[in-house]
């Protein structure tokens, strides 16, 4: 066999591979998850975490200007060479998904986090509402805890860089009650690409190569901790999009700081009304009455933030990301980010939220 259909075809050794793999959820948590992963994972955040800058953001940058100079230099070879070119290609992504799963994403095919915590999936659209209106009530507690005044906005105070630290309070308590969520040495960053993130839709990514959290830094500072916790969420080894929203949550609300759990509670709050505008308007309407003038200012702020951003690039892009999330074991695609609302109304079911 020649040595340029190797490659190509480990890539199909690869796509069988993971079609199987998802039948053995306890296999990936107990081999890889909790055991594998836990080392590459706190390998990387100590080798790079101190570093500035997003080292991950460079080579991205860098490997988007090869692939470039490299299409410009085949450009008259390509109608004769197709086939090799072709090869060529199949070879490098070939590499790239092979390291991709062993650095990060093989978390997609673990265990679910629903089962390992013994959380029940399904409710009734009264335990949505009652989990809505206790929402209402603690955010605006929150809120009038920090402002004294039910019609003043939520600021934050606090810098991105300093931000980035007082997360780890929330983790930290978290784990006491979850050993598993565990988070140690700070590995997050300011994304270099935070412009074309906010046109794509996006608050933040994890690099699976490098395991850096790379954090939108042009978004609302009312809601930069929760985003920055749901990226921090993917670097302890969690893939589910409703996992990390759930996990980054309750770090937010095991978090010391008023500012943290006004992120995590008006964060799920402002999806629960998204929920029940589509379901019922009319208890929207009711809903919304009820809710502090500051916390639905804040909300205008996430609002406007994203209709300055808005294009095309963010519908091309949330067409994307759906598929490439259903083609990773996660068959609600980018309707995931809200079903941790399942995880959420459940866990609380038995708690004081």
């Amino acid at each position: 066999m020649k040595s340029k259909y190797i490659l190509p075809l480990f890539l199909l050794v690869q796509i069988i591979f993971l079609r199987i793999l998802r039948y053995f959820p306890d296999y990936v948590e107990g081999f890889y998850s909790n055991n594998i992963f836990i080392r590459i994972s706190h390998f990387s955040r100590v080798a790079l975490g101190k570093i500035p800058f997003s080292l991950g953001d460079c080579i991205y940058a860098l490997l988007i200007l090869s692939i470039i100079g490299w299409f410009w230099q085949i450009r008259k070879t390509w109608k004769t060479e197709w086939k090799d070119h072709i090869l060529k290609i199949l070879s490098k992504i070939s590499v790239f998904y092979f390291f991709f799963h062993l650095l990060w994403a093989f978390n997609y095919y673990r265990k679910p986090l629903s089962d390992k915590m013994e959380i029940k999936r399904e409710y009734s659209d009264a335990d949505f509402y009652a989990f809505t209106k206790r929402l209402i009530a603690k955010t605006n507690e929150i809120q009038f805890a920090i402002t004294k005044n039910d019609t003043a906005k939520i600021i934050f105070p606090y810098s991105q860089a300093v931000s980035f630290d007082m997360i780890l309070n929330g983790y930290d308590n978290l784990a006491k009650e979850y050993p598993y969520f565990k988070y140690e040495t700070l590995s997050v960053k300011k994304s270099l690409f935070s412009t074309p993130l906010s046109y794509m839709g996006f608050g933040g990514y994890l690099n699976p190569f490098t395991n850096e959290a790379q954090i939108n830094d042009l978004l609302p500072m009312y809601n930069f901790p929760q985003t920055t916790a749901h990226e921090m969420a993917h670097q302890i080894g969690f893939a589910s999009e409703n996992e990390c929203n759930f996990i980054s949550v309750l770090a937010s609300l095991k978090n010391d700081n008023l500012y943290y759990k006004y992120a995590g509670y008006s964060f799920t709050l402002h999806y629960c009304l998204r929920i029940w505008k589509f379901k019922n308007e009319k208890v929207f309407n009711h809903l919304k009455k009820s809710i502090h003038t500051g916390i639905l200012k804040n909300f205008k702020e996430s609002q406007d933030f994203s209709k300055k951003y808005d294009s095309f690039l963010d519908d091309g892009f949330y067409f994307l990301y759906d598929k490439f999330l259903k083609s990773n074991n996660q068959k609600d695609g980018m309707e995931s980010y809200s079903k941790f609302l399942d995880l959420m109304i459940n866990y609380y079911k038995t708690r004081k939220l």
